[in-house]
């Protein structure tokens, strides 16, 4: 079979590695892991047991970087990390300093980019970007075609819709004082966005918050509350019957 894996690497008991696959130095790979044809495994990534990593992925990506950039790419990158029983759909580049915990899916096509930490147990939907200094927590969801943009955070059982778009920089690029006020979105546990909603630099929704489809979020959006619009206002309370402590996930 046409593969190369180095003798560094390391697989565990039962892994199969499909063809042209390429598995470079020290990489650990645990067991009953199920590697695609074409993947690309690069220096270091550790993966847990019981992975499947489907066709044309690419693992430990390191970044390009413009000399217009404001994101300098360090020297000194650390490995990326996957957690057990992760899915990882095909044509997915999950960049190196990248930390990915247990039995998250993220389906084909997505983007998880350097300096990004996920927690267990989240849907991460096809043609997902999540950029750069992005932590999220655990059991969220994020639908087919939504952006995560740099600088964010969200936290537990959060659900972001198709096509959501978030953005950090207010002065769209222009004025030296942007990187003095440069900061993502936050989303407080058991906040929603629904579909094609854009969520403007630095703003927070909190608890059990619901963007309604289609909004333009410019201010903070308080707890337990329906924003809708553009500009977005307050609408009413979110039901009871939605609130996350009447619907918890506790598989």
């Amino acid at each position: 079979m046409n593969q190369f894996i180095a003798e560094s690497a390391t697989l565990g008991a039962g892994t199969k590695v499909g063809i042209n696959a390429v598995i470079l130095d020290n990489v650990r790979i645990g067991e009953n892991c199920l590697i695609g044809h074409n993947v690309v495994i690069h220096e270091g990534s550790c993966i847990g047991d019981n992975v499947r990593i489907d066709d044309n992925t690419i693992i430990g990506k390191k970044p390009l970087s413009s000399p217009r950039s404001i994101f300098k790419v360090d020297s000194d990158l650390k490995p990326t990390t996957i957690g057990n029983l992760c899915q990882i759909g095909a044509n997915v580049v999950i960049y190196v300093q990248a930390t990915v915990g247990n039995n998250n899916l993220i389906a084909d096509l997505a983007t998880i980019r350097e300096n990004v930490t996920i927690g267990d147990l989240n849907i991460i939907g096809r043609n997902v970007t999540i950029e750069n200094f992005t932590t999220i927590g655990n059991r969220n969801k994020m639908e087919t075609n939504c952006y995560i943009t740099a600088y964010s955070t969200i936290e537990d059982y959060c659900f972001v819709a198709p096509c959501v778009a978030t953005s950090n920089d207010n002065f769209m690029a222009r004025d030296a004082a942007r990187f003095d006020h440069f900061k993502g979105i936050t989303m407080k546990t058991g906040s929603r966005i629904g579909v094609n909603a854009t969520i403007l630099p630095g703003k927070t929704i909190h608890q059990d918050a619901c963007i309604a489809g289609g909004s333009v979020v410019s201010r903070d959006v308080p707890a337990e509350e329906i924003w809708l619009g553009t500009p977005a206002k307050s609408f009413r309370a979110v039901p009871q019957a939605q609130l996350l402590k009447n619907n918890l996930d506790k598989k």
